[in-house]
C-alpha cells in the first residue's frame, strides 16, 4: 500500500494510527490509496505498535442486575435520547478508526468484566450512561484509574469527567415561557428522583418558579418513559383539575401528557400549555409539535469522545466537566 501512495511504510503507519502532525497532503494520498486497494488495518497487530486497543466503549449502565434481553434496554434504546448520543459519539471516534462497542451493563459479573478488560488494555477507555445513583460502575471506575466520562453530573461526589446541561438556565427558559403566555396554575411532570437528571430538573424548577412569587409547584414523578408521563398527567388533572401550564422533564414524558390533556378534552395550548425537555423527535412526532427546552446532545456526546481521547492519549490528566447551555425551541404546544 505504501508502494501505491507514493510514501514510505512509517508514513502509513502513521496516518492509520491517527498520529497527528502529519502533512495533510499526505494523509490524504495515503487514504485515497487505502481506499483504491480495499486495504483493512490490522486491528491486533496495530494494538501491539501503538499498546492501545482502538476500541472505546458506550457502556449503558444500570444499577440492578438486568439480563441483556430484558424489555428495559430495549425500552431504553428505542429512545431517540440514544441514537443521540451515539450519533455524537460517532462523529467523533470513527473518523479517528476508533471501534465503539455497545456494552449494557446490569450486574455485578458485568461490571467486573467491564474494569477488567479496560486494565488489561482490551478497551482504551468507556463513555457511560449511568441510569441510577446506586449504580456503583462510576465509582468503580474511578478507583482503577482507567478512562472514563459521564453523560450527565455524577450521582456522588467522586473524580470522574462528565458533560452535563446547566440545569437552573433550562428551567428558568421553561418557567419565564409559561408565565409569559399568561399560566398560573403551572404543574411539572418529574423524571426519575433517584437520578440526577430527573432530581436537578424539578429542583431548578420549583426554584425558578420561587424566583417568580411561586412558593409551590405540583409535581408527580413520570419516570422519563411516556406511559409515566401519562400517568402523570392524569394524577395531576385530578389533583389540579385547573392546571394550565405543564413542564415535564423530557419529551417522551411531554408527548403522554399531551395525549391525556387531549383525551381528557383539554385543548393543548389554549387550555393548557406543555414544555418539554431535550428537544428529540418525539417532540417533532408530538399533535402539536412540543415547545421544548433543547439539549444538545449530539454537541455533548461529541465532547465526551473528545475528552476521553484526551485522557487516553494523556494519562494521568485531570477530571474535567463541561457545561453545555440550553436553548428554548418554541412550536405549538406552548
Amino acid at each position: 500500500m505504501a508502494q501505491v501512495a507514493g510514501v514510505s511504510r512509517a508514513t502509513v503507519s502513521r496516518v492509520i494510527n491517527n498520529t497527528r502532525n502529519v502533512d495533510p497532503a499526505l494523509h490524504e494520498t495515503v487514504w485515497q490509496a487505502v481506499e483504491a486497494t480495499g486495504y483493512v488495518p490490522n486491528r491486533a497487530a496495530r494494538s501491539l505498535v501503538t499498546r492501545r486497543a482502538g476500541s472505546v466503549a458506550l457502556v449503558v449502565s444500570e444499577g440492578e442486575s438486568r439480563n441483556e434481553d430484558d424489555p428495559f434496554y430495549s425500552r431504553f434504546l428505542g429512545d431517540p435520547f440514544f441514537g443521540r448520543v451515539l450519533g455524537g459519539v460517532l462523529s467523533v471516534l470513527n473518523p479517528a478508526g476508533v471501534h465503539v462497542p455497545l456494552t449494557l451493563v446490569g450486574s455485578e459479573t458485568a461490571r467486573t468484566k467491564l474494569v477488567g478488560d479496560l486494565r488489561q488494555g482490551q478497551l482504551d477507555g468507556v463513555l457511560v450512561l449511568s441510569l441510577h445513583p446506586q449504580d456503583p460502575l462510576p465509582r468503580l471506575l474511578t478507583e482503577a484509574r482507567v478512562p472514563a466520562v459521564l453523560f450527565g453530573r455524577p450521582a456522588e461526589p467522586i473524580p470522574i469527567s462528565y458533560v452535563d446541561i446547566a440545569q437552573q438556565t433550562a428551567s428558568k427558559l421553561a418557567s419565564e415561557h409559561l408565565l409569559a403566555r399568561g399560566c398560573r396554575t403551572i404543574a411539572a411532570i418529574a423524571g426519575s428522583l433517584d437520578m440526577p437528571a430527573g432530581h436537578d430538573r424539578l429542583v431548578s424548577f420549583r426554584s425558578a418558579m420561587a424566583q417568580n412569587g411561586y412558593a409551590y409547584v405540583p409535581a408527580v414523578e413520570g419516570g422519563f418513559t411516556q406511559e409515566g408521563g401519562e400517568r402523570a398527567m392524569t394524577r395531576l388533572l385530578a389533583e389540579h383539575p385547573d392546571i394550565d401550564g405543564v413542564y415535564a422533564a423530557n419529551d417522551v414524558m411531554a408527548q403522554g401528557a399531551v395525549h391525556v390533556l387531549r383525551d381528557s378534552g383539554r385543548r393543548v395550548p389554549d387550555d393548557v400549555a406543555v414544555i418539554g425537555f431535550d428537544d428529540s423527535s418525539a417532540a417533532v412526532a408530538s399533535r402539536p409539535p412540543l415547545t421544548t427546552v433543547r439539549q444538545p446532545v449530539e454537541d455533548m456526546a461529541a465532547e465526551m469522545a473528545r475528552m476521553i481521547m484526551g485522557q487516553i492519549d494523556h494519562a494521568g490528566a485531570r477530571t474535567t466537566s463541561v457545561i453545555f447551555e440550553p436553548t428554548l425551541v418554541v412550536r405549538r404546544s406552548a
